[in-house]
C-alpha cells in the first residue's frame, strides 16, 4: 500500500479509535428484500453483471508458463484461459466449434492441442482449429473461422480479467479506469509474484449478494465471530473510501494499540489491519498481514436462493518445507471455516426470512457506509 495511503488511514483509524468511532455514511440505507428473492432481478443481474462487465478471474501467477491454461464456467459461460508461447494471455470460450463440448477442464499444462472428448477435434493454444476426424464429412466449413471462439482478456498488476461476452471480444478493458483509482493502491502490493496455494468452492443456499455483505462491515464481528476473529479485531471500527463503483474498507487490529509511535504503524499498517477491497461487480480482494485472498460470488442459473462461492488463497513465496505448508494449510482453513461456519451458516437462515416475505426490506446503518456503496454500485451497472 502507498505510504500516503497508510498515513491518512492511521490519522483516520487513531481518531475513531479515540472518540470511540467508525466511518460514518451521511444517512442509513434502506434496501428491499426483493433484490435478494426476485427472478427477475436475477436474469437481470446475470444478463448484464456476469456477461458484459470486466469480472476478476484470478492472479496472473496461476499460469506461469507456455501451455498453461485455466477454466471458469462459474460466470454462467464456459471460459478458457491459455498462456501462449509469447506468454501473452488469451482467452476463449471453453466449447468446441462442432457440437459445443468444452474442450479442457479445470488446470493443467497443454503440451500443444486441446481435444475435444466428444469427436476429438482438436484446438491450438491460440484457438486454431488443427484437426477434424472424418474431415470428409465437413467438407462445407471453413476452418479458419471454426477457431476457438475469443474473448476480451486483459493482465495488470499481475490480476487476470475477462469480459465473458463474446461480442465485446474487441473492446480492451482499461483497468486503470475500471478500478477507478484503485489502480495504483494494487499495483503496490507486488501481485505479479504471488503464487497460489488453494481454491476452495461452495454452493451456499443464498443470494450471491449476502455472500459479499458478510464482508462489508465489522458491525458483526463482535456477535457473531466471538471466538474465531474478534479477539483480534476491533468491533464496528474500519475506515470507508469508494473509488467509482468500487470500496475500500479497512478493518483494525487490536495489535495497533500496542504502537504509539504513528510513524511505526504506518511503516507496518499492514500487519495491524485488514484491507478488504471490493470489485464490483462480485469480488471481494482482502489483503491480510502476509498473503492474498480473493473470495468471488456468482448467482445460481435459476434460483436467487442460491450461489457459487469460489475462495482462492495467494501467498508471496512458494512454500519451502513442511513447516511452512502447515503454516499456511491453518490460515487457509481458518480463514474458511469462519466465513463458511458462521457467516454463511447465518446467511443462509437470513435468506429463508427473505423468502418468506414476511420483511419487505432491510436496513444498513451509517456506520455500514461499504453496504450501501455495494447495492449502489449494482444499480448504476445495471440500468
Amino acid at each position: 500500500m502507498l505510504m500516503r495511503t497508510r498515513q491518512d488511514l492511521t490519522k483516520r483509524i487513531r481518531g475513531y479509535l479515540r472518540d470511540g468511532t467508525t466511518a460514518l455514511s451521511d444517512s442509513e440505507f434502506t434496501h428491499p428484500t426483493s433484490a435478494y428473492i426476485c427472478p427477475d432481478q436475477l436474469r437481470l443481474e446475470r444478463d448484464t453483471l456476469f456477461r458484459d462487465e470486466p469480472l476478476l478471474i484470478g492472479l496472473s501467477g496461476q499460469l506461469p508458463n507456455p501451455g498453461d491454461y485455466l477454466t471458469d464456467s462459474y460466470c454462467g459461460t464456459p471460459l478458457l484461459f491459455v498462456r501462449q508461447k509469447d506468454l501473452s494471455l488469451s482467452g476463449f470460450i471453453n466449447s468446441c466449434r462442432h457440437r459445443g463440448a468444452p474442450i479442457a477442464s479445470g488446470s493443467g499444462s497443454c503440451k500443444g492441442r486441446f481435444m475435444c472428448p466428444f469427436h476429438a477435434w482438436s484446438f491450438g493454444l491460440n484457438g486454431e482449429l488443427l484437426n477434424v476426424p472424418g474431415s470428409e464429412g465437413f467438407s462445407g466449413i471453413d476452418r479458419k473461422q471454426s477457431g476457438l471462439i475469443p474473448i476480451s482478456v486483459t493482465e495488470k498488476n499481475g490480476l487476470v480479467w475477462a469480459i465473458p461476452n463474446p461480442k465485446r471480444v474487441r473492446d480492451k478493458i482499461d483497468v486503470e479506469k475500471f478500478l477507478g483509482g484503485l489502480a495504483g493502491e494494487i499495483e503496490s502490493y507486488g501481485f505479479e509474484s504471488y503464487h497460489h496455494l488453494e481454491t476452495k468452492v461452495v454452493h451456499p443456499n443464498m443470494n450471491w449478494k449476502l455472500g459479499i455483505e458478510g464482508f462489508l462491515e465489522s458491525y458483526h464481528l463482535g456477535p457473531l465471530h466471538k471466538t474465531t476473529v474478534s479477539p483480534l479485531y476491533y468491533t464496528n471500527v474500519g475506515t470507508s473510501d469508494a473509488f467509482g463503483l468500487h470500496h475500500r474498507m479497512v478493518s483494525v487490529r487490536r495489535s495497533i494499540s500496542e504502537v504509539d509511535d504513528d510513524s511505526v504503524v504506518e511503516r507496518d499498517f499492514l500487519r495491524h489491519t485488514i484491507v478488504i477491497y471490493t470489485l464490483a461487480p462480485n469480488t471481494i480482494l482482502i489483503y491480510q498481514r502476509d498473503h492474498l485472498e480473493i473470495w468471488r460470488l456468482f448467482p445460481n442459473r435459476q434460483d436467487p436462493g442460491k450461489c457459487t462461492m469460489v475462495f482462492s488463497f495467494y501467498i508471496p513465496e512458494p512454500i519451502k518445507d513442511e513447516r511452512e505448508q502447515r503454516y499456511w494449510d491453518a490460515n487457509f482453513k481458518l480463514a474458511l471455516n469462519t466465513v463458511v461456519e458462521e457467516d454463511l451458516a447465518l446467511s443462509e437462515k437470513i435468506q429463508r426470512g427473505f423468502e418468506s416475505r414476511a420483511q419487505e426490506s432491510v436496513v444498513f446503518g451509517r456506520n455500514e457506509p461499504a453496504l450501501s456503496c455495494f447495492h449502489t454500485s449494482l444499480q448504476a451497472m445495471t440500468v
